[in-house]
């Protein structure tokens, strides 16, 4: 099959039958990441704050397993419980991304799994390969000490 899940280990327990992300291609789709902490599958805190941080650090964590960063997001959508949150969220968001940002869509819902105050979902673009190919092209690979040769230093 073309479609692969990815479940990783470190990430929180999917709360049921879903997978954390799957992968078609170079399209990676990622489940609306809730502020669980993956060592205890509880609930990270009672505030925007600190809901906010572990949905961003669940999100990398999924990235992570693929060697896939934040800057590979292309699209988030963000379910809020109150839209009053909203510049709080923003600034710890923002965060943990840079420039160009994500395309994005925010609402607020009337209620989230166990009753969260923030779940984000993401669609990310696998472009490893392609950085490859053009570090390549380019006569070395980006943050290595030039020994690469024309097909790259493979170590990138």
């Amino acid at each position: 099959m073309f479609l692969n899940a990815i479940k990783p280990e470190k990430a929180p327990k999917a709360l049921g039958p879903y997978s954390p992300a799957v992968k078609l291609g170079d399209f990676v789709y990622l489940s609306g990441q809730i502020p669980l902490d993956p060592e205890t599958n509880e609930i990270a805190g009672s505030t925007i704050e600190e809901q906010a941080h572990q949905v961003m650090k669940n999100i990398g964590v999924v990235l992570a397993e693929m060697g896939l960063e934040y800057r590979h997001i292309v699209k988030t959508t963000i379910f809020m419980k109150d839209l009053n949150d909203f510049n709080t969220l923003n600034e710890i968001y923002g965060s943990y991304l840079s420039e160009p940002y994500p395309a994005r869509s925010c609402v607020q819902v009337a209620k989230l799994p166990k009753d969260v105050l923030v779940e984000i979902e993401c669609i990310v673009i696998d472009t490893l390969i392609y950085e490859q190919q053009l570090a390549a092209q380019q006569g070395g690979c980006e943050g290595c000490s030039g020994g690469c040769s024309e097909g790259g230093c493979g170590e990138c």
